[in-house]
Formats: C-alpha cells, structure tokens, sequence
C-alpha cells in the first residue's frame, strides 16, 4: 500500500520523453520501476544532495548505522543488490589484500569458485563471474544431498552462494545446513536475499542462520533509493568490499552510490524498522480481499488471497486459471492488461496458469482500476 498523498506531478517531464505512467501491480520488480520511494526519504534527499562530506567518512557512518539496525558485525551501502554481489565476490576472492584487488576481474592463482546449488543459478549470479568468480554447481534440479556439497568444496573455493529468493526451489539445503558444512571447511556463506524485504524478521533470520554476508536491494520492500542496497555480514568481509567499492578506484569503483542515496538508505531502512508491520499487512489484506471479492465468481477461476514465508510474503490476490476454464490463456490477460489504458502489470512469477496482484506499489484507486480490468478481460469470454 502506498500514501500518495504527497504525489508529485511528474508527468510533464514524463511525456515529454513519450513515456506513459503504469500500474504496477507485480511487486517491487526492477524493470518497472521497483518502488515508490517514501516522500520523507526523498525529502532528506534533496537536502543532502546540497551538502558537500567525505564520502569514506559517509560510508564507515552508513554502515554503523546498517549494523545497528540488522544486528549484523558491520555493512555498506552497495549499489542495488547486483552490485552488492559483485562486492561480495570480490570480498571473498580478494580480502583486503590490495594486490588482489588490483587483479579483479582477473582472478588467475587466486581461490575464485563460489560453490552454489544447481537449483539456485539464476541471470543475477553473473554478477559474481563479474568479479572473476568460477561458479560451481552441486546438486541438480530435483534434490542436493550434503555430502554433493561437501564434494564441490576445494582449496580454490572462496564461497559458497545461496538465494533466498520467493518461488525459488524448496528442494535445496536448507541454509543453516549450508553454513555447518561450508565453515566446517572455513569458508563464508554469501547470501542474496534482494527481495525478502518484508516480513522484517529476514533482516535477521539469514545472519541468525550463519551467513556471512547477505544482500538486500534497498529499493524494494525498505522503498529506499532505487539504486541503493544493504550489505551487511561478518566485519572483516564487510570491510574487505568497502574497500573495493566507491570511492576506491578498484573493481566496485563503477557501482557508485551518490550521498544522497546513502542518507536515503539509512533514512528508508530506519524507517522501515520502525514501522508497524501487522498494521501494514492488514492493509494490505484488506486492499486484497477486494480484488478477491471482485474475481471470485467467475466461472473456472480459482481465486484467493495468499501470504507465506516463502513465496508472497504480502498478501496477494491470486488468480488460479483452472482445467474448467474457458477464456483466453494466462499469458493471453496479462498481455490485455499491459496493452490497455492505464497500462497494468500483473505479478506472473507463481506458474504458467497463474496471475496475482500484488499490493507494494499500488493506491487506493489504482486498486479498483486493476479489480475494473481485470473484471473486464476475465469475463470478456469466460
């Protein structure tokens, strides 16, 4: 749910590029636009873009402030979560050692594998081989067994690499497992857990498990910066990719985050601490339960409302297409919704014969809008 009430007229400078305003009803993804940052974030923004500090002295005041607020050792402000897995990477390969850092990408003679389960390799993790990292898979693509594991770990290993990502496999170790054989061999567990923001008790559950190092993106669930994450671990690590990150010429130098996005991240994190997270999830249920109303008729559909720990960890309205079904395929709405007027993106991540809609990003009115279109195009030949 979003207050908009203190919504700024964009649009001039919007059209002017030909760009048009969407609905996005898909959650806190990227490519449309993650989430709408708090206005008190923006706020302090603009007034700490006017400020002139040291941004090593910024940095080392962040990561304090990360630290306190996620119980870990230390953390760094990091360039989305992509970047902060380059920074782990180049953490793990690197240390603190600055002629290895030098070397990156090249990581010839040095341990450069980062051991990760076959069921977790995902587009992102190129992010790691950025950093001159070899991956490693174990396992395959229905079970990972720990003694596959043991076997994937060597003298050239640097990491192992786990997602916590929703609809990710549920077939995998379990992370805690994880830990217990990768420090038995004395080496560091990174995870990426870009969008397990909320439920807050994820900015705690994975460190609790043993990680040494987790990323959150800071412009999703925390609606931070966009272009902002939260790195935060085992001190030496932390240290080791502060080092290689902005203002420091060396692999992380391109992965700049301007001040006003740091203050933004701390601002936004505070905040998103701080806040009452059974009130906002009853909101969310409530806001919900209206497109489920709306839906739940209609002849071949299985509709309803949905939160777990693992896959919507907001209440979600999810729309099942079942064998009964009549009307135009999945893929086929949820193209309609994009091509209509206002353009509406519905979440898809849930299987080939589901839709959800997903409430992080959405208004009060933009709510009905989504129930009006939806209801159009699923009765239009149902």
């Amino acid at each position: 749910m979003v207050d908009n009430s203190n919504a700024w007229d964009v649009d001039a400078i919007y059209r002017r590029m030909g760009i048009s305003q969407i609905i996005n009803a898909a959650g806190s993804i990227t490519r449309l636009g993650g989430t709408r940052t708090r206005p008190e974030t923006l706020e302090l923004m603009e007034k700490a873009a006017r400020i002139m500090v040291n941004i090593d002295d910024l940095n080392r005041a962040a990561g304090r402030e990360l630290a306190r607020l996620t119980g870990a050792e230390a953390g760094f402000v990091c360039s989305g979560a992509a970047g902060g897995l380059v920074l782990q990477a180049a953490a793990v390969i690197a240390g603190n050692d600055p002629v290895k850092m030098r070397k990156l990408p090249d990581t010839d003679g040095l341990k450069n594998e980062i051991v990760i389960h076959t069921m977790h390799r995902f587009p992102y993790d190129q992010a790691y081989r950025a950093a001159g990292a070899k991956m490693v898979e174990f396992g395959d693509y229905l079970f990972a067994h720990p003694w596959q594991l043991e076997g994937a770990i060597n003298e050239r290993t640097a990491a192992v690499a786990y997602l916590c990502a929703p609809f990710s496999s549920n077939r995998v170790l379990p992370l805690e497992r994880v830990c217990e054989i990768a420090h038995a061999h004395d080496v560091p567990v990174i995870v990426d857990a870009a969008s397990m923001l909320p439920p807050r008790a994820n900015l705690y559950r994975y460190l609790k498990d043993g990680a040494d190092m987790v990323v959150y993106s800071g412009g999703k669930g925390i609606r931070g910066p966009q272009g902002s994450g939260v790195l935060v671990g085992r001190a030496d690590l932390i240290e080791a990719a502060a080092a290689q990150a902005n203002p420091a010429q060396f692999l992380g130098r391109g992965m700049k985050v301007a001040k006003e996005e740091v203050v933004g991240l701390v601002a936004s994190l505070s905040a998103f601490v701080e806040e009452d997270e059974e009130a906002e999830t009853a909101q969310y249920r409530s806001m919900m339960q209206r497109v489920v109303d709306a839906l739940v008729e209609i002849p071949g559909l299985d509709v309803s409302l949905q939160h777990d720990r693992c896959n919507y960890l907001i209440p979600c309205a999810v729309i099942r297409f079942t064998d009964e079904w009549r009307g135009p395929s999945r893929d086929a709405i949820a193209a309609a919704m994009e091509r209509g007027a206002p353009e509406i993106h519905l979440h898809q991540l849930g299987g080939p014969y589901e839709l959800a809609v997903d409430p992080l990003n959405l208004t009060e009115e933009e709510v009905e809008t989504v129930i009006r279109r939806l209801s159009e195009e699923l009765t239009k030949q149902s």
